[in-house]
């Protein structure tokens, strides 16, 4: 009979005990998450380096953060329900029941319409400020794609005696004769307004840079448009992430951005370069 009396309390306080486990063990993984790179918060997305960006990412948490506080509600009143409700004698009477109850199934089918126009607010939000066009940009740059390369051109910086008139960055395709290519390279500076025009002159392709976390698509006939503001220097690999035919995978292109400094040195000796070739 001791016995048995010492073990009851015990089984009554095994909940509480298992409670401030889990919550301990939270805690320590969130401190220990802090700890360590932000790449974890960034669940899966690559750092960021514009503004445009950074709203997406924010977007992107944000979500996060709202599924896994539902879920916790959900997990929670299910193991409430488990551990607090369950049946514990064969004579035990059936706990009350809330079928046709009105103030329950209002509030199940209210908050989730809650729950999504939040989500459509914030998405609508970030998608119109994504898609906002300034009336007068830093640097335009039109891009020009085609099987299987790109073409841009800088038209606020004039090269006289050119082909284009301003400067441009030519690629060239690959192919299998020759099984090379040569990737044209964007420059673009940091802590400026950056709008891309995109055209395409065949099918249609997609201008895809990681960091940007974005992309847009070049339909033929239909000129698109978007704005960047970079907040870092980077540089890196620029992609088709649209099946546009047989050398789809070799569609790339350099990506650099710079510091207005830099930039501007650089669009300077483009100027002289294509101005000499064109010359000549």
């Amino acid at each position: 009979m001791r016995s048995a009396a010492v073990r009851a309390p015990r089984a009554r306080t095994r909940p509480g005990r298992l409670a401030r486990r889990a919550a301990l063990l939270a805690l320590l993984a969130v401190g220990t998450t802090g700890c360590t790179s932000n790449a974890f918060t960034r669940l899966g997305w690559p750092a960021p380096v514009t503004r445009q960006g950074q709203v997406a990412l924010t977007l992107w948490q944000g979500s996060w953060v709202a599924a896994w506080l539902v879920g916790a509600v959900v997990w929670g009143l299910i193991v409430w329900a488990i551990i607090f409700h369950r049946k514990k004698r064969a004579t035990a009477p059936a706990p009350h029941q809330v079928r046709y109850n009105l103030p329950i199934e209002m509030l199940y089918t209210v908050v989730p319409f809650i729950m999504v126009g939040v989500l459509f607010f914030f998405t609508a939000r970030d998608e119109n400020y994504i898609d906002r066009l300034s009336a007068h940009p830093d640097v335009t740059v039109n891009v020009i794609g085609y099987q299987w390369s790109w073409q841009f051109q800088y038209p606020g910086y004039k090269v006289p005696g050119s082909a284009t008139g301003f400067v441009t960055m030519n690629g060239v395709s690959w192919s299998p004769e020759t099984g090379n290519s040569q990737l044209p390279v964007l420059v673009i500076p940091k802590d400026r307004t950056v709008r891309f025009n995109l055209v395409s002159t065949d099918v249609i392709h997609s201008f895809w840079i990681v960091p940007f976390e974005f992309k847009r698509d070049l339909i033929p006939g239909h000129p698109n448009h978007f704005e960047v503001y970079p907040t870092k220097t980077w540089s890196g690999i620029g992609h088709c992430t649209e099946l546009c035919g047989l050398y789809h995978s070799r569609m790339l292109f350099k990506v650099r951005i710079v510091t207005p400094a830099q930039f501007s040195l650089w669009i300077h000796a483009q100027q002289a370069a294509q101005q000499k070739a064109g010359g000549a």
